[in-house]
């Protein structure tokens, strides 16, 4: 028997939009789910498609739509997800979890993924993990046990988060950086690209290098 595909949009016409709707056809090359509808952005693109599909409004225009819809928020930036999802108060609108195929997601495992989760290729999550909503894993992200990821953070490619590590709302994990055993992270810090980071980082801060470092503090 063959199921009815559920439609989907995407939140965010930019590159990671278009890396969203590449997932969505891995997806549907293993398991034919989703019917993709188009993409909604605050920003118009040049284009009045977005490869090959439509450009089809601003948030507001999705908060107006009459008929169940499932939508996808793919967007990098932690603030600008956090505002958008705030906005999105349409009960028509679902948001479901995305795993790429090569991911093992086995009951097994006691992991836990919140509403509108993105876990991209290649990714490992191991034990008692769990993620938030809105959480972006991308490329190779590897999650160890015990690990909570708070709502709308968003870990770039090849991010190493070791076992027990404790993540607040909105963190930014830039690529290829480590986030050593038993640390915390506060809300909305951005950890730069290649940072390992050793000790605990306050909400709302900056961090770099090898051993990470404070460079900016914001609140």
């Amino acid at each position: 028997m063959t199921l009815e595909k559920q439609k989907i949009a995407i939140v965010g016409a930019g590159g990671l939009g278009r890396e969203v709707l590449m997932l969505l056809h891995q997806i549907n090359h293993v398991s034919p789910k989703w019917e993709i509808t188009g993409f909604y952005d605050d920003a118009s693109p040049t284009q009045p498609e977005i490869c090959g599909y439509p450009y089809l409004g601003t948030v507001e225009d999705l908060n107006s739509i009459e008929s169940p819809l499932n939508a996808v928020l793919a967007i990098g930036n932690c603030q600008a997800k956090t505002d958008v999802a705030d906005r999105l108060i349409n009960p028509h609108i679902h948001f479901p979890v995305l795993v790429h195929p090569s991911v093992i997601c086995r009951p097994e495992q006691g992991n836990k993924l919140g509403e509108g989760t993105i876990v991209c290729q290649n990714c490992v999550l191991t034990t008692n993990v769990t993620l938030g909503r809105h959480v972006l894993l991308n490329l190779a992200c590897t999650i160890g046990h015990n690990a909570v990821i708070g709502d709308f953070c968003s870990l770039m490619p090849q991010v190493a988060v070791s076992g027990c590590v404790k993540m607040g709302t909105g963190v930014y994990g830039g690529t290829n950086s480590t986030i050593l055993q038993n640390q915390k992270i506060g809300a909305f810090t951005t950890i730069g690209a290649g940072a390992v980071v050793t000790k605990d980082l306050p909400s709302y801060c900056t961090a770099v290098g090898v051993p990470a470092r404070i460079i900016e503090q914001l609140a």
